[in-house]
């Protein structure tokens, strides 16, 4: 097999893909992915791949030319598929976004696990490892029968807050929710600050109404820590909480920033002094939206991409303060 691994694209998230290329220096590979007339998905290899390390960079989201959370799916699966009918000798499946991670259990009765269902076909098709970062459930690893690689962006977000001088006694931690309080601990572990939870009802999906805030945020700045950004609608109300809890500024950090609906015009007009996010998911038009920050997670990515081709360790890109059964935190990505 040649060290040399082959990466390919479909189009949710091509920017990110050519910035992971850029960084192994490497070309990505050609390969013709449209729409048939029919609105069917089409995909075409065109290059050899026989006995070659394959990845494809596919994050499961809207992508900036229209396309739609699952035609991602789609180029994805018809893109693994094609390669396997090609004889590619292993094919990992770079899903720094991984969609209907969300649905990953029964809430209540006669509802599918959309996660689950994910994992099955990516394998299905033949996808032999999956490489992500930060996934909304540590617990959808164990979905999969196949090897998965759950990166994280906290060092590359960490690293930008340092740099902002948001960090050690000026700054508290907040969780916006019970379920993201471990992740919240190692942020504030990392910044050396200290840390508080809100607590929230949520009477019905994507609606979230704030109950309680247990940790002393005021006269300081807080850092609201989450792995995703969806409606905008908590992180508002978590900001409006906080003030009124005396806090001086409030920003939030997030892996994957998704805003959905109305969810940029929501946070403009929110307290909320700077969101920050990495590039997991595309956002076009970023230049016209100063509150926002995007930060690159292309090094990360490729880091793991060398790791894998040449049978190295990918756990040495974790922290050594992070146990491998915590959340998994690479060494800092350049930006």
């Amino acid at each position: 097999m040649s060290s040399s691994p082959l990466l390919f694209s479909g189009s949710s998230n091509r920017a990110l893909a050519e910035e992971i290329a850029k960084r192994l220096k490497v070309n990505l590979g050609k390969a013709l992915v449209s729409k048939f007339k029919n609105e069917e998905t089409r995909v075409e290899i065109q290059e050899n791949v026989r006995g070659r390390e394959v990845f494809v960079i596919q994050s499961i989201c809207k992508a900036p030319n229209g396309n739609g959370v699952n035609d991602a799916v789609m180029e994805a699966l018809l893109m693994i598929d094609a390669l396997r009918r090609a004889s590619a000798s292993r094919i990992t499946a770079v899903i720094p976004y991984y969609g209907y991670a969300k649905q990953d259990k029964k809430t209540k009765g006669r509802e599918p696990i959309s996660a689950k269902v994910m994992a099955n076909i990516l394998k299905v098709t033949g996808a032999k490892r999956v490489v992500t970062m930060d996934l909304h459930a540590a617990q959808i690893q164990g979905f999969f029968d196949i090897p998965v690689d759950n990166l994280m962006a906290m060092p590359t977000l960490c690293n930008y807050l340092k740099k902002e001088g948001l960090c050690d006694d000026r700054i508290v931690v907040v969780s916006p929710d019970a379920g993201g309080v471990h992740r919240a601990e190692i942020f504030a572990k990392r910044l050396n600050c200290s840390l508080a939870i809100v607590f929230k009802r949520r009477p019905e999906p994507d609606v979230n109404e704030v109950a309680e805030i247990v940790g002393d945020v005021e006269g300081r700045a807080a850092i609201i820590v989450d792995d995703m950004i969806s409606t905008g609608g908590t992180l508002d109300k978590a900001a409006q909480a906080i003030r009124r809890r005396g806090a001086t500024q409030v920003y939030t950090v997030a892996t994957h920033g998704i805003f959905a609906g109305e969810a940029i015009d929501v946070l403009e007009s929110s307290e909320i002094e700077r969101i920050i996010v990495t590039n997991t998911l595309p956002f076009p038009n970023l230049e016209g939206h100063p509150k926002f920050i995007q930060l690159s997670i292309a090094q990360t990515f490729a880091d793991a991409i060398s790791r894998i081709t040449t049978n190295r360790s990918v756990s040495e890109l974790f922290g050594d303060d992070i146990s491998p059964f915590d959340i998994a935190a690479p060494e800092p990505a350049a930006v």
